[in-house]
Order: structure tokens, then sequence, then C-alpha cells
């Protein structure tokens, strides 16, 4: 045998399924950014990587759960609490609280001011400027305001303030739920604030009545459960509102909603559309209901129903009505749907129900389908099917003795428009559907989907990432746009 050179090396078999399918254990070259398999990178003996890392975060968080615990005042602002419970109980000997009562916070600050000063020297304390006027604010919140809270009230980042007991505040900024810098002298101190709250409304709250909802002068919603229901002591729920009114446009720009959907949404205000907005707990239900009240025709008399009233229209034309709690011999209760009753002999174009809980759900329906087109309310629901299905169940709550078929159709009749608004894991409030109701197909109430929000990923620090989708469908309220003009806006922000 002649040998001329070197063998030929032995031809690989070609791996399963030809050259299309590169073997599993390839290694990609340095730079062509091959994406790592995550079954490639699982250990024999224990979970992926990718797993391995999810068990982290649960024993993570495990490990972190009960280690935030009670608000701590500490620096400049310790020091300021100090010398204010020093001072406050020789300033209430020079003080007549109703005189200090009659003045506001700037003239009770200028007559404090020479006191202040006479107790500082008597307790040999000498203070800076800067400390002055703390100090001089401190009491001034103490006695005329909410106490610690007002700092909470005046930061506008914060959305919601919660108190739970004298030791511990929480708040939610930018949707996330952090331990405030505060704290109160003690369980008394805290239940004088309260009462402040409700009594500036004409509620109460003690022991014999417990609970109780107010709202502070700025429109913010308070909530007030005080022992022997609440075991950690007072604890007070406030939901702000911004000081700026929010409307569909800055919805639109801050990411709750695409532009086409603010457009659909502006013209089903101004067609007076009778509109459910459904969501959770403090997804925006309330904040969406003041924004779409901006589409109301200044000329149209619009009447709100409230437990606690809490919106805020823009219209000349406004006149809210407020329920009333029972008296202490558990009479003089006006519930909302007494409201309701009443609010139809008043001569609305519009009514407005801040929330619908029972009953009253049969009375806006019938003001729907009365004469009153545009008529909105806000409910407690996780999707827009489930929103019907609670309405016909708070129908058949009440004393009306009507069949589920009749319940079904006056809602099929009355509703035109359901938005749901839900609050998602990153703190972020979005428009996740708007859907029309149509009609009754058998017993079951027909909807068809406008608008959809779709979740795509994650962002690296947890933000949420998704579009907002037409579901390019003919509007069925259409005729209803038509009416005022705006069909063809319609048709084309749906499309």
């Amino acid at each position: 045998m002649q040998g001329g050179g070197p063998l030929p090396r032995p031809v690989d078999p070609a791996p399963l399924g030809g050259d299309q399918f590169p073997p599993i254990n390839s290694v990609p070259l340095p730079g062509q950014g091959a994406m790592p398999d995550p079954m490639a990178e699982r250990d024999p003996n224990g979970p992926s990587i990718a797993s391995a890392e999810a068990l982290q975060r649960l024993a993570d968080r495990q490990a972190a759960a009960g280690e935030q615990g009670n608000s701590r005042v500490e620096g400049f602002e310790a020091s300021i609490h100090r010398i204010k419970e020093q001072v406050l109980p020789r300033l209430l000997e020079r003080v007549d609280p109703e005189a200090a009562a009659t003045l506001s916070k700037d003239e009770l600050a200028e007559e404090f001011r020479p006191i202040i000063g006479e107790v500082l020297a008597e307790l040999k304390l000498t203070l800076n400027r800067r400390e002055q006027f703390a100090l001089e604010k401190v009491l001034v919140d103490e006695l005329l305001g909410l106490g610690p809270l007002e700092e909470l009230l005046a930061d506008p980042a914060i959305s919601d303030i919660m108190v739970n007991g004298p030791e511990q505040t929480f708040v939610e900024r930018k949707g996330k739920l952090e331990l405030a810098n505060i704290q109160f002298r003690d369980e008394e101190h805290l239940f004088q604030i309260a009462q402040r709250i409700c009594n500036s409304v004409g509620r109460r709250v003690d022991q014999t009545t417990p609970l109780a909802d107010a709202r502070l002068k700025d429109g913010s919603r308070v909530n007030v459960i005080v022992p022997p229901l609440s075991l950690r002591g007072t604890a007070i729920s406030i939901r702000k509102f911004s000081a700026k009114p929010i409307t569909l446009d800055m919805m639109a720009q801050g990411g709750s909603m695409s532009q086409k959907m603010a457009t659909a949404l502006k013209i089903a205000g101004a067609s007076r559309f009778n509109i459910v907005i459904s969501g959770g707990t403090g997804s925006g239900k309330t904040t969406m209901l003041n924004a779409l009240s901006k589409m109301i025709d200044p000329g149209e008399r619009v009447l709100t129903i409230e437990d606690a009233a809490e919106l805020r229209l823009q219209q000349p034309h406004w006149l809210p009505l407020e329920t009333r709690p029972p008296n202490l011999e558990g009479q003089g209760e006006i519930t909302i749907r007494d409201l309701v009753k009443n609010a139809l002999r008043m001569r609305p174009d519009r009514i407005i129900l801040g929330e619908i809980r029972g009953s009253e759900c049969f009375d806006m329906l019938a003001a729907m389908n009365t004469g009153h087109d545009g008529s909105m309310c806000t409910l407690h629901s996780n999707s827009p099917r489930e929103a019907l299905a609670r309405m016909e169940n708070m129908v058949m709550m009440s004393d009306i003795k009507v069949p589920k078929e009749a319940i079904s159709r006056q809602i099929a009749d009355s509703v035109d428009l359901i938005i749901q608004v839900k609050r998602l894991r990153d703190g972020s409030r979005r428009v996740t559907n708007v859907t029309e109701v149509i009609g009754m197909e058998g017993p079951v109430i027909v909807t068809q989907e406008l608008f959809k929000f779709e979740y795509l990923d994650e962002s690296a620090d947890g933000k949420i990432i998704g579009e907002y989708r037409s579901m390019g469908l003919r509007p069925y309220t259409l005729d209803k746009a038509k009416q005022y003009g705006f069909d063809q806006a319609l048709l084309e922000a749906c499309l």
C-alpha cells in the first residue's frame, strides 16, 4: 500500500434533523452572542439555575419578613420632638384653646412666637433659627392641625397614609409601600387626632361607634377604626388626591392608557354613554371618574352621591350629596339608596355614584334607563365580565323580587361601557380593558372588547412592559356617538 499523506478524519454522523438543528452541546464562540439555554444549565442533581434564583428570592423574602417594625424618629426631627414634649404643656397653660381655634395657622404662629421664647427661657433651652421655626410648626400642627400627619399630607409624592397604631405608620410613594419617619406620642394622642378628623365633617368615632368614614378639607378620603375592633390601637387610612386635577390626556402621557383609548373615553364621556368603572381597591377608579367628568357639558345638571364625598367635579352645575350614618339611638340613617331615589326628583341630567355595593344598583340602573343618559358609577371587580355578574348579584341581594333574566336584560339595556382599571404589581395603574355591553343572547349578556392591555415582559428594575391593543372592532355605540357628531372620530380611534 502506498502512503501519500495523512489519513482522512472519520466524518461525524449528521446530527438528528440534519444541518437545520445544531448539536445541543455546541458552545458558541466568543462574540457570537448566543442566548444560553436554561435547560442546558440544569444540574442533573438539582434544579435549573433559573429555578434556583427564584427559590433564592423566596428565601430572601422569608428572611426579610418582620424586619420592618416601628417608625423611628431620628436626628433633627427627634430633637425637635423631645423639645416639643417639654414646651407643649407649659404653652397650653398660657393659651386659651377656644381663642386659638379661631385663628389661622399663620396667625397662631405669630401669637406663639413670643410665648415660645418665654417657655424656652424658663426651660433654659437655646435654639437656632431653623430649630425655632421647626418647633413653631410642630406646635401649631399639634394644636390646630393633625400633628405628625401634617408633614405626610404636605408631601405631594405620597398617595396613601396608613397608621397602624401610635408606633407604626406606612406611606405609599410611587406605588410602593415604605415605613414613614413619624411617631405619635401615645394611643391617646392618635385617638384625639382621629376624633378631630371625624368631628370636622360631622361624624363621630368612639368605643360605641368604632368605625367611621370621613374626608379632609382637600377632599382626601379617611377611614378610621378604633379599639376594641383594632387590636394595635387606632388605625387611620388616608387616600390622598392630587392637588392638580388629572385629565385623560395626562393619563395617556403617563402610560395609564394609549392615546386612542383616551380619545374613545373622551367621546364616551361627551356622548353621554352610561359608564361603569370597575377595579380593585386603590386601582384608580375615583381618579378615572374625575377625569371622565371633565367631558360633561357645562350646561348639564350633575348630582354625585357618595358615602364620603371625594369626587371633585369641575362643572359649574354640580351638586354633591353624602350619606348620613345612624345616630346613637340607631335612627336617622340616610343610605345611598335613599339619596338615589331623592335625586331622581331633583331634575338631574346625570347621576354619578361614587361606588355601588348593594341594592342601590337597581335604582342606578333605573336612572340610566329613564332619561339620565351619561350616568356613571364605580364598583369593585376584577374583570368586565365579573362586574356584570356582581351587578346582577347586588340587585338580587335587595328586597326586590325580580327574575334573574329581567335583571340581566335591564343591565344590558342600561350600561354602554365598562372600563376596567388595575393596579399592577410594579405600582403602576393602567386601564386594562374597555368593553362594550351589546345586549342579550338568550340568558347571557353579550359584550365586545374594544381595547386591551397585553402584558409582554418585565424590565430588570421590576417595571411591567406591555402594549395597549385596539381589537379592531366596529363600536356598537356608534349610533349614540353619531347623535353628538363623534361617530367618525370614535370609529377611527377603535380601528
